[in-house]
């Protein structure tokens, strides 16, 4: 079976990606400067540092000079990454040996930064305005209502239209792509191996794959790319909890800010005469790197020895994850009580999930009771979990074509040899002279007949 991996990618890598023009044009930010520094390995912020008020080239080996023996790998990821930042970039003197020499326009920047300090993308509202700001503790739940509903509707449209959040169709419709899969319109969107693995990701890894797609997709909805990644990053400076004008955005800015809201990124409200949106966490931590972000998750899934499986959780999502691959018995307001059964594999296994996809998820998520445990999912569940997916590869379905009453053996072994060469022959049977042959082989197969006949 096919293996789908998603590579959540963080910020830096999709700035990375950038074309050389754009990437030059970001630079003309302050701000965005200080996003791509604070972001980058700690080795490469200590050569920016060092570079940054000299404007000669510099000689690879001076740099290597204050490295250890031991970090030299560090060093190598560390050059790689300011090179294809456009931070640096790489030349060869007459000694043939690699100089490096900073972006004039981030060194200048991040100069400014330096010496001046940093300046913020733009002030909140005042607090004398007259409208009551939710606190950090509804934010924090308002972001993740709206990144569950967001995820329902990738597993479950019935349980997502429950919901109150709406999430708009076009949106869907960009972060659907490579998770859901529908042969036609009369049947209902299935979640795709990627999908699945998707689940699987926390939230931080989860955002990086949607943002990345937004970025992706925003030619084909008239947006530059250069300034979606410039507003994502301008975003990341704000505070969270604090409300913030949207008159003082651009159209492009508008339009962003309200697909960001649909995802749980921002808070948008209305007042009488103007109107504000709320940076959440999930906004914030944008422009830091995903290695300094991920953490792991608070599990809540117990599976026993016997199949059973406990899920201690108040969240429809988690239930219909757990709905994907086992069989859900009934669910109190705290907890979700089900059981892992052959019948819920094979139906798991014919949507593309595979066996080390769910047993991943199950020590992923396993609660904390039981997550120090070794092994943390019973070993006799997860060994036959995997014999109930080998028991679905053991035969394999292939369309053929059956041929006998041949008027001759002579014109049999012909018949066989024929199949052999044009790759099509699958079995045959020398005593009753019958033969086997894969469906592409046929037409093949049938003019060869017609020609011994004549």
């Amino acid at each position: 079976m096919p293996q789908v991996k998603i590579v959540a990618k963080n910020f830096m890598d999709m700035v990375a990606s950038l074309p050389a023009m754009k990437l030059d044009k970001l630079y003309q930010n302050a701000f965005i400067c200080q996003a791509i520094l604070r972001s980058m390995p700690p080795l490469a912020k200590k050569y920016v540092l060092q570079l940054l008020f000299i404007d000669a080239p510099v000689t690879g080996k001076m740099l290597e000079e204050s490295v250890l023996a031991d970090g030299l790998s560090k060093h190598k990821v560390a050059i790689d990454r300011l090179i294809q930042l456009r931070v640096l970039t790489e030349a060869l003197d007459r000694k043939k040996e690699a100089t490096y020499r900073m972006n004039p326009t981030f060194q200048i920047n991040v100069q400014k930064l330096i010496v001046h300090g940093g300046v913020l993308p733009r002030e909140p509202m005042p607090s004398t305005a007259g409208f009551r700001l939710p606190s950090l503790e509804e934010l924090d739940a308002y972001a993740v209502q709206q990144w569950e509903c967001f995820l329902l509707h990738l597993i479950s449209s019935s349980e997502a239209e429950k919901a109150t959040t709406n999430i708009s169709s076009s949106m869907m419709k960009v972060f659907q792509r490579g998770l859901l899969s529908q042969k036609d319109d009369k049947e209902p969107p299935r979640l795709t191996e990627g999908g699945f693995q998707f689940l699987l990701m926390d939230t931080n890894a989860q955002l990086w794959y949607i943002i990345r797609e937004y970025i992706g997709n925003s030619e084909e909805r008239g947006l530059d790319s250069a300034d979606l990644v410039s507003f994502l990053l301008e975003l990341s400076f704000h505070a969270t909890g604090e409300a913030y004008n949207i008159n003082t955005l651009s159209d492009i800015q508008r339009t962003i800010i309200r697909d960001l809201a649909d995802l749980g990124l921002v808070k948008l409200q209305q007042g009488r005469k103007e109107s504000w949106f709320i940076p959440t966490k999930l906004a914030t931590n944008l422009s830091i790197s995903l290695s300094d972000t991920s953490s792991r998750k608070q599990g809540y899934v117990v599976v026993e020895t016997n199949f059973r499986m406990y899920a201690y959780s108040t969240s429809k999502l988690h239930c219909e994850i757990l709905r994907l691959f086992a069989r859900v018995e009934y669910q109190l307001p705290n907890l979700i009580v089900g059981a892992i059964t052959k019948e819920s594999l094979y139906k798991a296994f014919q949507n593309g999930i595979t066996a080390e996809q769910i047993i991943s998820f199950l020590q992923q998520n396993a609660h904390p009771r039981v997550a120090e445990r070794i092994p943390t999912v019973p070993e006799n569940v997860t060994d036959q979990m995997r014999l109930w997916e080998s028991d679905l590869n053991r035969v394999e379905c292939i369309p053929a074509h059956f041929f006998e009453e041949f008027p001759s053996r002579e014109v049999f072994e012909a018949a066989c040899d024929h199949a052999r060469e044009c790759g099509g022959f699958l079995w045959e049977n020398s005593k009753k002279m019958w033969l086997v042959v894969k469906a592409e082989s046929f037409a093949y197969m049938k003019e060869f007949l017609r020609g011994k006949k004549q």
